[in-house]
């Protein structure tokens, strides 16, 4: 072998195990697990501390808004389990009681914290097709 293959070879080596410490050290730190509220609860303690994109429906009438703030808690639930979360911050229009959301944050004993941004409300099934067709007259 020649010693310029030797060293391209070296070269190429060493880039690729660069590459691939930097991709991990990179993804270790920002993955976010995406789970249901039942997943999550069965086994909370697995989940502390662990950035999740938490998915579920918001309790009806769990909604407490903080007077003259931007403070809430609400109940999130999915399959019979259920989460306390906080929030500081403005919630999308959607946001309201069986509403079907995500949150981003991170799970504790006390609860899930929702990060700033992390509250994302699906639109309402008012805009969904009605049996019958578009019209739901037929």
């Amino acid at each position: 072998m020649s010693h310029k293959a030797v060293k391209v070879g070296l070269t190429s080596l060493v880039l690729a195990l660069s590459f691939g410490g930097l991709l991990y050290s990179t993804m270790g730190e920002a993955t976010e697990y995406y789970k249901h509220v039942d997943e999550v609860m069965t086994q909370p303690s697995e989940w502390y501390g662990k950035k999740l994109q938490l998915h579920g429906y918001v309790v009806p009438d769990s909604i407490l808004k903080r007077k003259s703030s931007l403070d809430y808690k609400f109940k999130v639930q999915s399959n019979g389990h259920v989460v306390d979360a906080t929030y500081t911050g403005v919630v999308p229009d959607t946001f309201k009681g069986e509403a079907e959301v995500v949150l981003k944050g991170t799970l504790s004993p006390e609860g899930f914290t929702v990060a700033p941004n992390g509250v994302m409300a699906k639109c309402p099934s008012k805009y969904e097709a009605r049996p019958g067709g578009p019209s739901g007259t037929e």
